[in-house]
């Protein structure tokens, strides 16, 4: 992270940071999944195809926005900017977030709960991102910090007193993936390799047979995945105690096993993901909006009913996938960013005893605004 020193005024620094196109990308591929889990979670009930639908891609689409944020992540200890951003970028809109779900369950379900150590829905992930923030620096003084984030990861299944109070299990649990995503910029292992500038064709041929053996093994093993109860392994949110009928010595194998899916899967997403501009590119900048806003759209949906008992399944499911795409771009275009932005980019100067700390524009959490 940069120093509180005025950078020097040549041209090379005052010049904008180029905009690489392909994490843009990678951005709004990530959160359409995010918006199409949650609209087809309904469907899983009543079809094996949307169920086996919904596994293939839950494996690793949260662990690759992890990988994402980290890569954006730097390791140094936090300038009082920086420190103010954890503020308004991360602290802010889940208070505000909150408060607006305790609202409207208040109105839907007639229940008034207000309680923020246990985040709404999706807000979770904000809560994690700031755990991510502050822990790396003292992760990054160790040696192996991936291999002692994986060891925490691990471990953390085994105490059922770490449990979702502030998203705590479910942070501990995508910590790795976080700071893998560090430990490749940290390398310079995109730069080195090049993997931003050329893909041989055999990687994309290995990329496509993997999710085609990802898609098989779950559509093949759906009663079995049903049984262990394979998705809420992918939360990274229960310990071994409720994920299991009895206390197993080897759950954690169980935990590893998902975090290496996630780690190869989320491989070969980054693979398939353009390199190059495209018509979507530009909408990468704003997944948070699109993070925060639409689980109120798809909550009526979801709590109403309407989703459960779709058939015929080859007509509703790409019906339910194509409403989540356009959602997810709907909630990124200019109109929705201007009437929202108060609450996603929330700018309380009178909060801060320094308030031109407060940045110019939002760095989103997930990296989006910050250079690549």
């Amino acid at each position: 992270m940069t120093s509180e020193a005025p950078p020097p005024t040549s041209a090379a620094t005052t010049r904008p940071r180029r905009r690489v196109p392909f994490w843009d990308n990678a951005r709004f591929a990530c959160i359409v999944l995010v918006v199409l889990g949650h609209a087809i979670q309904r469907l899983i009930h009543d079809s094996n195809i949307a169920y086996a639908f919904y596994l293939s891609f839950y494996a690793f689409h949260m662990p690759a926005f992890a990988i994402i944020s980290g890569y954006f992540s730097k390791s140094d200890p936090p300038s009082r900017r920086q420190m103010t951003r954890i503020v308004t970028d991360i602290l802010l809109p889940y208070l505000v977030f909150e408060a607006l779900w305790w609202f409207t369950k208040w109105l839907v379900e007639g229940r008034f709960d207000p309680n923020i150590t246990q985040p709404s829905w999706t807000l979770w992930f904000l809560l994690a991102l700031g755990i991510f923030r502050l822990t790396l620096p003292y992760l990054a003084l160790l040696r192996w910090p991936l291999l002692w984030s994986v060891a925490i990861s691990i471990g953390v299944g085994y105490l059922p007193n770490v449990d979702s109070t502030f998203s705590l299990s479910r942070t501990l649990g995508f910590l790795p993936f976080f700071v893998l995503g560090w430990w490749l910029r940290e390398h310079d292992i995109v730069e080195r390799f090049g993997l931003l500038r050329h893909r041989p064709w055999w990687a994309y041929t290995a990329a496509i047979g993997l999710f085609a053996l990802d898609a098989w093994l779950a559509y093949a093993g759906l009663d079995a995945w049903r049984e262990m109860e394979l998705r809420y392994w992918f939360f990274y949110d229960d310990s071994y105690p409720d994920l299991l009928p009895q206390p197993m010595w080897w759950a954690g194998g169980v935990r590893l096993a998902t975090l290496l899916i996630g780690f190869v899967l989320s491989a070969a997403f980054f693979v398939l993901v353009p390199l190059r501009r495209t018509p979507w590119t530009a909408l990468g900048q704003y997944t948070m909006y699109v993070y925060l806003l639409h689980s109120f759209v798809l909550y009526p949906f979801r709590e109403s009913g309407v989703l459960r008992g779709l058939e015929p399944t080859w007509l509703w499911l790409p019906t339910v996938c194509v409403l989540a795409v356009a959602v997810t771009v709907l909630l990124a275009t200019r109109p929705v960013r201007v009437i929202a932005g108060p609450l996603v980019e929330p700018r309380p100067r009178r909060l801060f005893r320094d308030p031109t700390l407060l940045p110019s524009r939002r760095d989103d959490p997930t990296g989006s605004r910050r250079g690549s």
